[in-house]
């Protein structure tokens, strides 16, 4: 049952022998029998058409930033288009919030928008989560880690680091991830390699991440080159967000199927591959939370447009069981096609990996 939780939570794409046991290290009974709760609360809530929730949040995600350097065609942080203020999590705040409810959860992720090495204090609140025995993660776009960084990012204790890197060249490369330096990518990547041998660390479980796009479809085998001679432990590749998927203005929708994650119907028009089933497991297992306190359903509210409470009003575990989170799994479970952040999920969708 266990080893469902890691490959289902985690998307975990084949056994890795280190990683795994790193995850199970951190299982407590309490968080056993928390994931447990909420698997059956959902198990219960898809049998009988409406939300019943027990338990808390398996895994979160905490925002360090929505500030980045990069200038990506898809993204709010990187187009500055939100709507909501742009700051920095604060340290205070994080493990004030971690103290109420890290005997429950199991996995943290530290990312939502922006670029979390931006934060000045993100190694330090990765430590403090890394001390409560939470498996942590964090997805940075590298141009940041430079020796003192990684090796700083070593000593934090981060379990998994993703790092994005989408083209094995600077033309192809720069197409999605405007602004960016490809040779800062791949400096990063071997700079953490480097301090986990000098260091004699196990952590971080290190991947490259490569957002199939049109664009560097025809780079997906060299990608798979590279990361083996930079040393890193598994590539993975995952479907692009197209936020006008019917239009597609900046010609990002891969041309092989495969690597998509939308489809032609019988119209001809373009639709998600996902399909909306009147049920969610994002909102039983996780949440998000902004770096001010705003608690959001999924990662795919990046403006924060459906907010479920504020932590600067009540503890997380209020929040959880409040009357806007009951409301919102009622609707959900009643008509999902009506939300708009649902009109993009992947929920339900293979992460294709290799």
């Amino acid at each position: 049952m266990l080893i469902k939780f890691y490959y289902y939570f985690y998307h975990v794409p084949y056994f890795n022998l280190q990683d795994s046991l790193n995850f199970f290290s951190k299982l407590t009974f309490k968080r056993v029998n928390n994931a447990a709760k909420v698997w059956l609360s959902y198990q219960f809530s898809k049998l009988l058409k409406k939300p019943i929730q027990w338990g808390y949040p398996i895994s979160i995600s905490f925002e360090p930033t929505t500030s980045c350097n990069l200038r990506c065609p898809e993204c709010p942080s990187g187009l500055r288009e939100f709507t909501r203020p742009t700051g920095m999590l604060q340290k205070s705040f994080f493990e004030k919030t971690i103290d109420d409810i890290y005997k429950e959860i199991t996995y943290l992720i530290f990312y939502f928008q922006g670029e979390p090495y931006l934060n000045p204090n993100f190694l330090e609140m990765v430590s403090y989560a890394n001390k409560k025995g939470i498996y942590t993660a964090t997805s940075t776009n590298a141009h940041y880690l430079n020796e003192e960084k990684a090796k700083q990012t070593v000593l934090s204790g981060l379990d998994r680091l993703i790092i994005s890197i989408d083209g094995t060249t600077q033309d192809v490369y720069q197409q999605y991830r405007v602004g960016g330096k490809l040779d800062k990518v791949i400096e990063g990547a071997r700079n953490i390699v480097k301090w986990k041998k000098e260091l004699n660390s196990k952590t971080p479980f290190i991947f490259f991440q490569f957002l199939v796009v049109k664009p560097n479809e025809h780079q997906i085998e060299e990608v798979k080159k590279l990361a083996k001679e930079v040393g890193v432990d598994q590539v993975r590749f995952k479907t692009a967000q197209v936020y006008d998927f019917e239009n597609d203005p900046n010609q990002l929708i891969p041309t092989n199927n495969k690597y998509s994650r939308y489809k032609k119907d019988t119209n001809g028009k373009m639709q998600s591959k996902s399909g909306l089933q009147n049920h969610c497991w994002r909102l039983w297992s996780g949440n998000v939370l902004t770096w001010d306190g705003l608690v959001v359903p999924c990662c795919f509210d990046k403006d924060a447009m459906h907010q479920l409470g504020n932590l600067n009003n009540q503890s997380f575990k209020e929040v959880w069981n409040n009357n806007n989170y009951k409301q919102f799994r009622q609707e959900l479970m009643t008509s999902r096609k009506n939300i708009d952040i649902c009109s993009n999920c992947s929920e339900g969708l293979k992460i294709w990996e290799d």
